[in-house]
């Protein structure tokens, strides 16, 4: 018999701009979790000077 994952909790990850779902090794710190990976957790910094860089250009 298939186990099916019907109702589980969902966010968006702000790197990848991915969906992803609730796992069980996030059950304790479900609302802390950002990311839907470690190499996207590891990239942050990346997206967010992109960001930056664009919004500057913009402004000038």
């Amino acid at each position: 018999m298939t186990h099916k994952k019907i109702n589980l909790a969902e966010k968006q990850c702000p790197v990848c701009e991915k969906p992803f779902s609730w796992r069980k090794k996030w059950q304790r710190c479900w609302d802390e979790v950002k990311y839907c990976s470690e190499r996207c957790r590891r990239n942050r910094n990346i997206v967010v000077n992109v960001d930056n860089v664009d919004n500057q250009t913009r402004k000038s």
